[in-house]
């Protein structure tokens, strides 16, 4: 009796190995609050997977240390393409660099999937805040030091790294008021209970459209196409500054190969229908298609990029 029990449990695995893939629930963990970026995309990517394959794609929010619980929280789950993380430049670029401890490797601990966006952010100010160019504002700091305080999504984020390499770049003293996420921080941003905010695009400019905050510049390497009007901070002020902010689907460190290029690839077909390229340009957003391989390479150079430059800042977060 106990033999032919544990031929049946036998069979019984073999026919759920022999499943194909997804035969349950995948779960998109966001290692930040909801609104924002991450957040946004992992929704619309996690509806159209659950359309294509007919199986629930459940979103949780799963915030705190710079993006490091949701991150890790992934990073140990089982390696089977049911748990994935909707990772950012922070969690697997910048964070290896600003804490003394990361709980995870950035690279070893994950499979990558894709490149999902690349944003600029967007320096936003406060209407009340008298400056409406980034050297007027760098002006207000130096005459009144520790005055002006930016806000951030959090220790870790681009939006806290471009607040602290800005203070260095442009020698001034600004107070950091970190926050769980964009949301909180730009709610905050809009109260006037700060002064500034360096947030990734699809986040404030609508706010900024409407005149509830004012832009002073983007801060990536070139003009964007949504905001052609306005100027770089490097241009405007102080040369050779760059935050790029961008988000990417991992999985779990050895997950099979062939469920990874699934992935990928229905990442690719989400991102690069003309719906959503409409809505990237129109955010100030941009997809470039990646194999598994290439995102990965991506990663290792964004780690090697920021490892210095977070150096030279001086930011910990810890």
């Amino acid at each position: 009796m106990k033999h032919w029990l544990f031929v049946a449990l036998l069979c019984f695995s073999a026919t759920l190995a022999a499943q194909p893939y997804p035969s349950k629930p995948i779960k998109i963990v966001v290692p930040f609050p909801a609104g924002g970026i991450a957040d946004v995309y992992a929704r619309i990517i996690g509806a159209r997977m659950s359309e294509a394959w007919s199986q629930p794609v459940v979103i949780e929010n799963r915030s705190g240390a710079g993006g490091n619980i949701g991150a890790e929280a992934v990073a140990r789950s089982p390696a089977d393409g049911y748990t994935l993380v909707m990772g950012s430049v922070g969690t697997h670029a910048v964070n290896v660099s600003l804490f003394s401890k990361l709980p995870y490797d950035p690279v070893a601990d994950f499979a990558p999937i894709a490149l999902v966006a690349e944003t600029d952010a967007l320096l936003v100010v406060h209407p009340s805040v008298p400056a409406r160019t980034v050297p007027e504002l760098i002006a207000l700091a130096r005459a009144k030091p520790g005055a002006l305080s930016y806000a951030s999504a959090g220790p870790g984020t681009a939006s806290h790294l471009a607040g602290e390499l800005f203070k260095s770049m442009a020698k001034v003293d600004m107070l950091h008021i970190p926050y769980k996420g964009n949301s909180p921080a730009i709610t905050d941003l809009l109260a006037g209970q700060t002064a500034l905010l360096f947030a990734t695009m699809p986040t404030v400019l609508p706010q900024a459209k409407a005149g509830k905050l004012r832009a002073l510049a983007t801060c990536g390497a070139a003009r964007a196409a949504a905001t052609p009007e306005l100027p770089t901070v490097a241009e405007a002020a102080l040369p050779g500054f760059d935050v790029t902010n961008w988000i990417g689907l991992f999985a779990p460190a050895g997950t099979p190969s062939d469920i990874v290029r699934r992935l990928n690839a229905e990442v690719l077909r989400t991102m690069q229908s003309p719906d959503m390229q409409g809505r990237l340009a129109g955010e100030g957003a941009r997809f470039a298609p990646t194999t598994p391989q290439q995102f990965g390479a991506y990663v290792k150079a964004e780690i090697a990029k920021w490892a210095p430059v977070v150096k030279a800042s001086g930011a910990r977060a810890d």
